[in-house]
């Protein structure tokens, strides 16, 4: 006969270290895995990766990955660096044709669509305007405005999407004054991509915060990822937003890239109707499925100024917008003033819901 009493103490053990570890009575309960965040420098703003759920290893292999996609990204779509955009912006000043990489020629027929329903609001084209303006590097311009005559002739090229051919990987344009800058959508576009490369290397749950763009795929656990939308008057906050898997944040203000002059702040949004910095609108935010969209429409519709706003964002699809005017005045669409959420104190100043106009169509582009 075995011996149980000599036993018990061992079998004592034994169930104490699987209490501790969860298992006694045949159930498993591990510890979820820590959240996992990690801060990169690109596209001339700190990026911020955070999942949630995923073991470290399987986390830090992502984001990894995702690191090595946005360095390649940020120089091959810098305009005024060395690289892909440069060589091509160098073929069009030539007139020539130029190959490109697939997804280069992917993003630029997504920007020529997204300049095309914007009515030309929102235009990558004008890459020499922004130059002479200053803000093509990754900091903020210094000295004076350009001089009017420089800009007059700039606009007067008229250098826009709709003059690009793009057939396959081959891109010509029929107009050498076309300079391409990506900056206006640029983020937005990256985060998708982003997005996706972590949905394929297994991340279900993460939030990418680039600036004034934000992306998320899945939630944090049982709560949604939420967001803050910056005060562009003051060090704030005008509201929060709980973001739903797959949607995507995007501002656009003059309160980052800017210089003054002469008591006049003239920011990085360009209107190219005009050459100059767009004035009366402090800061847009867009929220959308697509991050290109969401980035893409936050400067058309601060071009498109107040009163002409939500005609564009109709046009646009866009249906959850917020513009601040330089008066502190807070405009949304319905649908995005069901999603703001005031914080302690409640906003800034009333919100004025302002109704999409029915019947829109977007403008129709030849050959796009």
């Amino acid at each position: 006969m075995r011996d149980v009493t000599a036993r018990r103490p061992l079998l004592r053990l034994a169930l104490a270290a699987l209490a501790m570890l969860g298992l006694a009575g045949g159930v498993l309960a591990l510890r979820p895995a820590p959240d996992i965040r990690e801060t990169l420098y690109l596209f001339g703003t700190l990026v911020e990766v955070e999942t949630h759920g995923v073991p470290e290893p399987v986390a830090r292999a992502a984001i990894a990955r995702v690191e090595q996609r946005l360095q390649a990204l940020h120089s091959d779509w810098h305009a005024w660096r060395p690289g892909a955009l440069e060589d091509l912006n160098a073929a069009i000043a030539e007139g020539r044709p130029h190959v490109v990489a697939p997804l280069l020629a992917q993003v630029l027929r997504e920007g020529q669509q997204l300049s095309c329903t914007s009515g030309g609001l929102f235009d990558p084209a004008i890459g020499a305007l922004i130059e002479a303006w200053g803000f093509h590097a990754d900091t903020p311009p210094e000295g004076a405005a350009p001089p009017g005559t420089v800009i007059a002739a700039l606009v007067a090229r008229q250098p826009r999407m709709t003059d690009l051919s793009i057939s396959g990987a081959e891109i010509r344009s029929a107009n050498r004054a076309v300079q391409l800058d990506l900056g206006a959508y640029a983020k937005g576009a990256a985060l998708d991509l982003a997005a996706h490369e972590l949905r394929a290397a297994g991340v279900a749950d993460a939030v990418l915060n680039a600036g004034g763009g934000v992306q998320v795929i899945g939630s944090h656990g049982a709560r949604p990822w939420r967001v803050a939308i910056r005060d562009p008057f003051q060090w704030g906050v005008v509201a929060a937003i709980a973001l739903r898997p797959g949607e995507a944040l995007h501002t656009s203000g003059n309160y980052e890239r800017y210089f003054d002059q002469g008591g006049v702040r003239f920011s990085h949004l360009i209107d190219p109707r005009t050459g100059h910095p767009v004035q009366g609108i402090v800061s847009v935010s867009v929220l959308d499925t697509s991050g290109a969209r969401a980035d893409a429409a936050a400067t058309a519709l601060a071009v498109a100024g107040r009163e002409d706003w939500p005609r564009v964002a109709a046009a646009m699809g866009i249906r959850a917008a917020m513009v601040i005017a330089d008066d502190g005045t807070i405009q949304a669409t319905p649908e995005m003033n069901a999603r703001l959420e005031p914080v302690p104190g409640g906003f800034p100043s009333p919100v004025q819901v302002i109704a999409l106009p029915e019947g829109v169509l977007p403008p129709v582009c030849p050959g796009i």
